[in-house]
C-alpha cells in the first residue's frame, strides 16, 4: 500500500475512514484491499465498520473478496462483544431467513456458528 495513504488510515480513530475509502475506491483497491482490510481490523475496536465493511463487499462481489470477507467476519466476532451488529452480518451474509436454516448452516460454516452461538447463546 502506498506509504501516505498507509500512515493516513493508520490514523483512522474508529474505522470509518478506511470503510469510506474501500466504497469510494472499490474499483481500484483489489491489490491492496488486504492491507486496507487489516488496518480496518486494527483501528475498528467496536467492530462497527468491520462488519460495515464484510457486508459491502459481500454485496459487491462475494466471491472475489471471500478470503478478506471471512477475516473480517472473525474479526466482527471477537470485536462487537455486546452483539449490536452480529445480527446485520448474519442477514447480510446469509439471508433474513439465517435462523430457519441455523442447522445446516451451523454444521459447514464455523463463522456462522460462532454468530448465531452469540446471537441466541441457548442454542439451535
Amino acid at each position: 500500500m502506498d506509504e501516505k495513504l498507509m500512515k493516513r488510515l493508520a490514523k483512522d480513530p474508529n474505522g470509518l475512514m478506511t470503510y469510506e475509502y474501500i466504497a469510494n475506491n472499490i474499483n481500484n483497491v483489489d491489490s491492496i484491499m488486504p492491507d486496507l482490510v487489516e488496518n480496518i481490523i486494527q483501528v475498528d475496536k467496536t467492530g462497527q465498520f468491520v462488519v460495515s465493511t464484510a457486508r459491502y463487499l459481500h454485496a459487491i462481489d462475494a466471491e472475489k473478496y471471500t478470503l478478506c470477507i471471512d477475516k473480517l467476519v472473525k474479526a466482527a466476532i471477537t470485536r462487537d462483544r455486546e452483539h449490536v451488529y452480529l445480527g446485520d452480518l448474519a442477514v447480510a451474509l446469509w439471508g433474513p431467513d439465517f435462523r430457519e436454516n441455523a442447522r445446516e448452516l451451523s454444521e459447514t460454516d464455523d463463522n456462522f456458528r460462532r454468530i448465531y452461538k452469540r446471537l441466541y447463546p441457548v442454542g439451535i
